[in-house]
């Protein structure tokens, strides 16, 4: 799609572009944020929760960042080469026009396994222009010390616990501890610049123009191998394929772990104190990127998440809350203490900078739907569920059937204390009711008449007790009368009929108190305090939710409309971050698995109601 428009002054000089101006480059095991300046100012090496390189994201001055643009004032434009993730950023000045190509490899052979490699080809397409460069990490997110060696067209930054090397094609000159080039290109002549993770038994390995365009050509050609197995051939094939393709990039490929997202505390308001970090999986987001994945045709990513969860979530543990966190690291790890960087300024000021997620902690009964459920998906439409994952499955129903009335903190994570949401329990009837159906299916051994008793109580609380006579819908928790987007998975989870008519009052009363413009609050924090301080924007997961609750209930136009709507707020790239400010700006964590996935399911489901 058309890439977004921005001045390029030529002097290196400015403080922050805006989140959704950037584009996203990775190698299945970190990534790189890309401006539309040409900058990068986010990369975490080795992996998505390792502490950043490049951070100016979150402080211009402290956090780091690769210049690479024009030297001269240009405006700009960022594409992605098509179905792939290598991202292009183009400059259009009066003497010509140049552009960036950024790219990493996906580790192939066992020797690259522990390689990670950030690569930056520039070309002169048009005319002849001058282009300087500023390579300038900051380790352990600002706050370790390093050195750098530069010899010819090599520069070694070293720091206690992580080692970098930069080889180029043109003269590398240091400045402090920064590295800078400034290098002119006819049309025609290319340049490169490769920054490689070293020590140990990797060594710095050269980049020559050749090279790069060798590993240019691997990459494309990796993207477009995997895309192909995409069975979607709908309407909206362009957004729902770059949908993929970014969630392909939030997968963490030595575990098959996904995260929420690849950052850490980019503001839900500016100013407030809304800042977590996301780097890592939640089982609740990446069980329901499974469900998109195989959606689409993708069943490997799903059985590398089914891999996950037998390695590294035992039901046996039973410590903290439950048999199950709601969050793990990449790894598995289950400790992600949470502290913040007071270093850091904060994305436009907008501090705290936090580290780690206490909200790993919570009890959130939900996320034992959402993973039975994708296990359920993945044994109909992937292949069968070995014995062991159905023990794992059954220990997991019997614990939801002893616990599930017991309040949580619910799928928002709210810190104001524990209420009986109506989401939880909804997703513990989820937990039950795939149980039972596989149990059926496949003849496995459970305790049905327990489960469906379970089952059936659950069910019976939730229309007694999450019903408002006053309001005329389901509500967010018992004992209140507060309206909260997340019942709009009532129907998509199949709890009630999407045309019942408590579920079509329901939806009035969503849209008349929750939904602005087709976007979509999730809850309005004045009526149902969440223990926390400011404003958020649209939460853009629930304003797919939304087009899909509409679809189901047969109201193609308005389902229609609202997609189309929700589509011009993606930015230049088709990319989404948590939230839209009421100015239309993307807020919050960039890009966020949640609004890629429902976008995915949201298409689907419109395209095959439409016909």
């Amino acid at each position: 799609m058309d890439g977004t428009t921005r001045e390029q002054s030529g002097s290196g000089a400015r403080r922050y572009v805006p989140i959704a101006d950037h584009g996203l480059i990775g190698d299945l095991r970190s990534v790189a944020l890309v401006g539309v300046d040409g900058t990068i100012d986010w990369y975490c090496c080795p992996s998505f929760d390792s502490p950043s390189v490049f951070g100016a994201i979150l402080d211009a001055e402290r956090g780091g960042c690769f210049e690479l643009a024009a030297a001269v004032p240009a405006r700009t434009k960022q594409f992605y080469f098509p179905d792939t993730n290598v991202l292009i950023t183009r400059f259009y000045t009066e003497d010509g026009v140049g552009e960036v190509q950024d790219f990493m490899p996906v580790a192939g052979e066992p020797s690259d396994e522990g390689r990670h490699r950030l690569i930056r080809r520039v070309l002169c397409v048009r005319g002849a222009l001058p282009f300087r460069t500023r390579v300038a990490p900051r380790f352990g997110y600002g706050s370790v010390p390093h050195t750098v060696h530069v010899t010819g067209d090599l520069a070694v930054f070293d720091c206690a616990d992580l080692s970098l090397a930069l080889t180029a094609t043109v003269p590398l000159e240091a400045d402090g501890p920064d590295v800078r080039a400034d290098f002119k290109l006819a049309e025609g002549e290319t340049a490169v610049f490769a920054l490689d993770q070293v020590g140990g038994e990797l060594t710095p390995r050269r980049c020559a123009c050749a090279e790069a365009e060798e590993q240019f050509a691997a990459t494309v050609r990796y993207w477009r191998n995997w895309l192909s197995s995409s069975r979607y051939r709908g309407r909206w094939r362009e957004m729902v394929h770059r949908s993929a393709l970014t969630l392909k990039l939030l997968t963490y490929a030595p575990t098959g772990a996904i995260v929420a997202a690849p950052t850490t505390s980019l503001p839900e308001s500016f100013g407030g104190e809304r800042n977590w970090d996301y780097r890592y999986m939640w089982v609740r987001d990446a069980a329901f990127c499974v469900y998109a994945m195989l959606r689409l045709g993708f069943t490997e990513e799903a059985k590398a998440f089914m891999g996950f969860v037998s390695r590294h979530i035992s039901p046996g543990d039973c410590k903290g809350a439950g048999p199950l966190q709601i969050m793990y690291g990449i790894d598995g790890r289950t400790d992600l203490p949470e502290r913040e960087l007071s270093h850091l300024e904060g994305h436009e000021g907008s501090a705290p900078v936090r580290v780690g997620n206490a909200a790993a902690d919570q009890l959130q009964l939900d996320v034992y739907g959402a993973l039975i459920d994708s296990i359920y998906l993945y044994d109909k439409w992937a292949e069968p569920v070995s014995s062991e994952q159905w023990d794992h499955v059954t220990a997991l129903v019997d614990w939801v059937c002893g616990h599930w009335d017991q309040p949580d903190e619910g799928i928002w994570e709210t810190r104001g204390g524990r209420k009986n949401f109506l989401y939880s329990r909804l997703m513990c009837w989820v937990a039950i009711e795939r149980g039972i159906r596989m149990a059926n299916r496949r003849g496995l051994p459970a305790d049905l008449p327990r489960w469906q008793a379970s089952r059936d109580s659950v069910y019976r609380r939730i229309m007694n007790s999450g019903w408002s006579s006053s309001r005329r819908a389901f509500v967010q928790h018992e004992d209140a009368e507060v309206l909260d987007a997340a019942v709009l998975m009532m129907p998509m989870a199949k709890f009630i009929a999407p045309t019942d008519p408590k579920w079509l009052s329901t939806l009035d009363s969503l849209t008349e108190d929750l939904v602005s413009d087709s976007l979509v609050y999730r809850y309005d924090p004045l009526v149902s305090p969440d223990g926390l301080h400011g404003d958020e924007g649209t939460f853009s997961i629930c304003s797919f939710w939304y087009v899909e609750a509409l679809t189901r209930a047969g109201r193609l136009d308005e389902a229609s409309l609202a997609f189309e709507k929700m589509l011009t707020y993606g930015n230049h790239l088709g990319l989404y971050a948590e939230q839209i400010s009421h100015t239309g700006e993307q807020q919050g964590n960039f890009p966020q698995a949640f609004t890629h996935l429902a976008l995915i399911s949201a298409a689907f489901n419109l395209d095959r109601a439409l016909g």
